[in-house]
């Protein structure tokens, strides 16, 4: 009944309005919205993508375009502001929802429950529904050991989870290409051994998993599953620039990430986590989070339902 109603006000929304109509989704964003729930991923766009609009479009864009909701930034250069947080995150929360969307997830800059604004956020996000939370990335620490630091963000991320216990949400944290904390399944891994695992697990980054580990990401797979609370879909492929090899984010589907492979060890390890969709590729700045972009929003609209669309067929077919 539930979906049955969010597909008729994204219906009557896109008749009333006009809107997606006019920029030449209407098509692609009612063959999204026509997917059955029980073979849909929960896919929710990452609002870094989307903020160079308010709070309320954003909320009547995901429902347009079909996504089950919205992963909201609330960070330093995000849609709200870590300050700003017990203000700020109930009237943006309050404004999806009204455009027919939801938020049920967050990307944040929390490390500790030593940081007064760490807490803010957790605390505001639960009472306002939110389900999980990103965390910010641990850096190793200078003149420290590298066990040292694992056994000192271990610790913060117990008292995390006992916080999130406190107060019914989870956190979890991103494995993330690089020399962060993180890059190594292993790594993410150590730091979860002392947390109470119902409240914090890793969000799975498989963009990220293949640039750092190539095949193992299967390993990293197989040994975080049950630690997995969220996942992230994106895409890339090395490519040659001025002589030196990079990593380039393109559209699903356009990489080197094997999704069929990937969705078909997610069913076999019954896992159906809810997604953050991330578009990483050039998209006139709207890929690096800018409030002004240098293309037609089109372009931003488009790529979000041609990769949310690729996704759900990636899904359906494995």
């Amino acid at each position: 009944m539930e979906s049955e109603s969010r597909r008729n006000f994204i219906k009557k929304t896109i008749l009333t309005t006009g809107f997606i109509a006019n920029f030449g989704l209407l098509e692609e964003a009612m063959a999204a919205i026509s997917i059955e729930p029980h073979d849909d991923l929960s896919i929710h766009i990452f609002s870094k993508h989307l903020q160079f609009l308010d709070y309320k479009t954003t909320g009547e864009m995901a429902a347009e375009m079909g996504f089950s909701g919205v992963d909201l930034t609330v960070r330093p250069k995000g849609h709200v502001l870590p300050e700003l947080v017990k203000t700020d995150l109930p009237k943006a929360i309050s404004d999806i929802k009204s455009a027919g969307s939801n938020c049920k997830m967050i990307t944040t800059s929390i490390e500790s429950i030593n940081n007064p604004l760490d807490v803010d956020i957790i605390k505001t996000a639960a009472k306002q529904g939110v389900k999980y939370y990103r965390t910010h990335w641990f850096k190793y620490l200078e003149g420290k050991p590298m066990n040292e630091s694992l056994e000192i963000y271990k610790q913060e991320v117990k008292n995390l989870s006992d916080l999130n216990k406190e107060n019914n949400i989870v956190g979890y944290y991103q494995n993330h290409a690089g020399t962060n904390v993180g890059a190594s399944f292993w790594e993410i891994n150590a730091i979860l051994e002392g947390a109470d695992l119902n409240y914090f697990g890793t969000q799975y980054d498989i963009r990220h998993a293949v640039a750092e580990g190539g095949h193992s990401w299967k390993n990293g797979l197989k040994l975080l599953q049950n630690h997995i609370k969220g996942i992230v879909l994106k895409d890339f492929k090395w490519e040659k620039i001025d002589g030196k090899w990079k990593a380039v984010n393109v559209p699903i589907g356009e990489g080197m990430v094997n999704f069929d492979a990937y969705f078909k060890l997610l069913k076999t390890y019954k896992l159906k986590p809810p997604v953050s969709l991330h578009l990483e590729y050039d998209l006139g700045g709207a890929e690096k989070g800018l409030s002004k972009i240098s293309v037609d929003k089109k372009v931003v609209f488009d790529a979000m339902v041609r990769d949310l669309n690729a996704l759900q067929q990636l899904w359906r077919h494995a």
